[in-house]
């Protein structure tokens, strides 16, 4: 199956890529690096020909529900545009769970994504998942000054990347499905000790302080709004177990 992926040089498209390939399929990955600015659509119809299935793991870096908007609309109808002219017959995205409940800062962009993707023309699957274990590294990052770092009170259920990759390959290779049972890590975790189990795995010294971010963004941080119900499926890496299979 000719396979494309939007987003297959970021933390869960590099393994939807290895997984896709390891499967047999024909990876066409949707990139800057690749020719294709997803933003604009520039490359896309030439990268479209031939595809059969389009993954959307495509992401960017902001808090700000503006931006957020803007980049997950302008990427999510250049896909569907180009894939409604080159025939392609399913369009498989990957959403976060709880965002329909939690549609502030960056999650409005997702929120924004699934409405087109549901009002397009072109058969879709979207799947919700938890945030990745690489989120503790990431969040540490931008939100450290100097040896100090400000996280914010998070009820996270942190699952692998790599499984999330799996079940989206094993749904491409199906019929398209609408939206499917939501994906969460095998655990729920306090992503402040996350960070700081992460600074241990690495011999990093500082303060990770755990503060409540105010508003309705927060409080959905706090109040297991992004983590799974009882209706949804679970991954079996734990965040202790890869961080042991981390290379620092």
């Amino acid at each position: 199956m000719k396979t494309a992926v939007a987003g297959g040089t970021g933390t869960v498209g590099e393994h939807v890529v290895e997984v896709a390939r390891a499967r047999g399929h024909e990876v066409v990955v949707l990139s800057r690096s690749s020719g294709v600015d997803l933003v604009s659509g520039s490359g896309l119809s030439d990268a479209m020909a031939g595809v059969e299935v389009v993954i959307d793991v495509a992401s960017t870096k902001t808090v700000s529900a503006r931006k957020s908007t803007e980049f997950f609309s302008a990427v999510t109808r250049n896909l569907l545009a180009a894939e409604s002219a080159a025939g392609v017959g399913h369009h498989l995205a990957l959403s976060i769970v709880g965002v329909d409940r939690a549609p502030h800062a960056y999650y409005a962009g997702k929120v924004e994504q699934e409405n087109i993707i549901r009002a397009g023309s072109v058969p879709w699957t979207i799947l919700r998942a938890t945030q990745f274990h690489e989120f503790a590294a990431q969040i540490r990052a931008q939100t450290s000054f100097g040896p100090v770092a400000i996280i914010p009170k998070m009820v996270s259920q942190p699952v692998a990347a790599r499984e999330v990759a799996e079940r989206l390959l094993e749904l491409a290779e199906m019929s398209p499905a609408g939206r499917v049972p939501d994906l969460g890590g095998p655990r729920e975790e306090r992503m402040a000790e996350m960070v700081r189990e992460y600074m241990r795995s690495i011999g990093a010294r500082g303060l990770v302080l755990e503060l409540p971010i105010p508003g309705a963004y927060g409080k959905a941080m706090r109040d297991r709004t992004l983590v799974t119900t009882t209706d949804s499926d679970h991954g079996r890496q734990t965040f202790d177990q890869w961080l042991a299979t981390q290379k620092h």
